[in-house]
């Protein structure tokens, strides 16, 4: 039994809670449920669209910057209408964008410093693994690519929440061991249950939930495959992952795994950095 059962059960407990009604979010998550939610509406048209992102400023800033990266507009002519910008990058990049700057803000919440260092471990790993799994989906043809890069970005997302609602339990504001005790044993199923919670799709959440777990693939060809070898590829040293030795046999067989797709790293810098572009993170 761990030393700190007492402190996380009264956090666990309330989450569950929220989470069978209503999450406990931050109002820049609403913003990109919102926009979740027009976009689920098979009627939905650029007009509907527009109106609904434009009421959001941050979101809408983001868009049109990524609309304007090198890889959405290589002729450089700069794109400042709402409109042209969503037509340019599709309805896709729009829901996952919209929820990548939701979780950029959670992550500045201002009684996050004390574990800064953890959130922006967290949120750069994500970001490498969404672009690196872009980056492979269009390259297997298989998979929509903006299905891939959602799931790298949601695919932790259990920490993220985690860190955001344990800031309002004073028992971890200065206990370190406590904070990653909650992380290592929660974020995995604190995780899938948010997705569900978020309506994203099976596909994803899926993919998420297995996306740590060894796989046997030799050609991938799900959402979840993709989200495999893209999490591998972007490796880190993540704090809040178990540190506990693989046995020689799976250590070899992940590698050999990294080792099939090891160039896709170097070809996915400009993805990454357009997305560090469009949401405005710097180093």
């Amino acid at each position: 039994m761990s030393a700190h059962d007492s402190i996380h059960f009264r956090i666990l407990e309330d989450i569950a809670r929220e989470l069978s009604g209503d999450v406990n979010f931050p109002t820049c998550m609403d913003a990109a449920l919102l926009v979740r939610n027009t976009l689920k509406d098979p009627f939905a048209n650029l007009d509907k669209v527009v109106q609904v992102v434009g009421v959001e400023p941050l979101i809408s800033s983001k868009l049109l910057r990524l609309a304007n990266s090198v890889s959405y507009n290589p002729s450089g002519k700069v794109i400042s209408d709402l409109a042209t910008a969503i037509s340019r990058i599709g309805f896709d990049s729009v829901r996952t964008i919209s929820l990548a700057v939701a979780m950029d803000q959670m992550l500045k919440s201002r009684n996050l410093a004390s574990y800064e260092s953890i959130a922006h471990n967290a949120w750069s790993h994500s970001i490498h693994v969404a672009a690196i799994a872009r980056v492979l989906a269009r390259r297997l043809g298989r998979i929509n690519p903006d299905d891939a890069m959602m799931a790298g970005l949601v695919h932790d997302i259990g920490v993220f929440y985690l860190l955001y609602r344990a800031t309002e339990y004073p028992e971890y504001r200065a206990n370190r061991e406590a904070m990653l005790e909650l992380l290592i044993g929660w974020h995995e199923g604190i995780g899938e249950s948010l997705l569900h919670a978020l309506g994203i799709p099976e596909r994803i959440t899926e993919a998420v939930r297995d996306h740590d777990r060894l796989l046997n693939v030799e050609t991938p060809c799900t959402v979840r495959d993709v989200l495999y070898f893209a999490n591998l590829l972007a490796g880190g040293d993540r704090d809040w992952m178990l540190r506990g030795e693989e046995d020689p046999a799976t250590r070899e067989l992940r590698e050999a795994d990294r080792a099939r797709y090891l160039d896709l790293v170097a070809e996915a810098e400009d993805d990454i950095g357009d997305l560090r572009f469009a949401l405005g993170i710097r180093d």
